[in-house]
């Protein structure tokens, strides 16, 4: 794997010594590709949108997708998400599975996710035997989609004796306004949710997606300490970083990637 390609930008994360030597992890930024104008860098050019749905030419996310390829051990394992709290067996999937959330004991396997906004949650249990990527836009955080990431995680390595987590970039509290629906939706499953709402203007509220992602966690037994969060709001950042909030339909999209490094020969 080659991580130090011209003009790449990427993000890993600062395990510190809580995750296990066996698992990697990354995030594309926006610099690196090859795609121009809304889904090129912040110059409009070498952009690395990984989309294929976001009105970007075909051959450009093709090559994007093989520049991302060239950094982890194996092709990614796409997903097309849809917003929902299917969580897919990436060792054994085909094609690009409907899903939100992949899950992988087999070494070399990457679990991948595409975001702009949403928020990216990339987990890893404590012995490196278990590895996820989750998809937690809004509507999944609130439907439960870590949780049930998390005991799908435990099915597959019974031996977890904890999870660690990288939350990703994504919209910061201060960009992202909802309605009172979005908090409703939140309390049926997480009982302290409204830790995660400001007000805003009339009855618009303005969400904490990380926050929010910390309870679930929480909820799982997770602990405060195994939670690293980036602290990078995508929309805030228009030179590193997507945001379809900010840019509209044309945005592109990153890639968060994690796995169990395959053995050396």
């Amino acid at each position: 794997m080659e991580l130090t390609k011209p003009g790449l930008d990427i993000l890993q994360p600062a395990w510190k010594d809580r995750a296990p030597a066996s698992v990697d992890a990354l995030f594309t930024c926006r610099d690196g590709g090859v795609s121009s104008g809304a889904y090129g860098n912040a110059e409009g050019i070498m952009g690395l949108n990984v989309a294929p749905h976001t009105g970007d030419f075909g051959a450009c996310v093709r090559m994007n997708r093989s520049i991302v390829a060239q950094l982890v051990p194996s092709d990614p394992v796409w997903l097309r998400q849809v917003h929902g709290t299917e969580v897919v067996d990436a060792d054994t999937a085909e094609g690009e599975p409907e899903a939100d959330a992949s899950v992988s004991t087999k070494p070399g396997v990457v679990c991948t996710i595409m975001t702009a906004d949403c928020l990216p949650v990339l987990l890893a249990n404590r012995e490196g035997t278990v590895v996820a990527a989750v998809h937690a836009g809004w509507k999944s955080l609130a439907a439960g989609i870590i949780g049930k990431t998390i005991r799908v995680m435990r099915e597959r390595a019974p031996e977890s004796t904890g999870f660690v987590a990288w939350l990703a970039p994504r919209i910061g509290p201060e960009a992202f306004e909802v309605g009172p629906d979005v908090r409703e939706a939140m309390l049926a499953g997480l009982p302290e949710a409204d830790r995660a709402f400001t007000q805003g203007e009339g009855d618009r509220l303005m969400c904490d997606l990380a926050l929010l992602a910390k309870m679930a966690l929480a909820a799982e037994g997770v602990s405060e300490d195994d939670v690293f969060d980036c602290g990078l709001s995508t929309y805030s950042h228009p030179r590193r970083f997507y945001s379809f909030r900010r840019d509209g339909e044309k945005s592109g999209r990153h890639a968060a990637m994690i796995w169990i490094k395959p053995e050396e020969a």
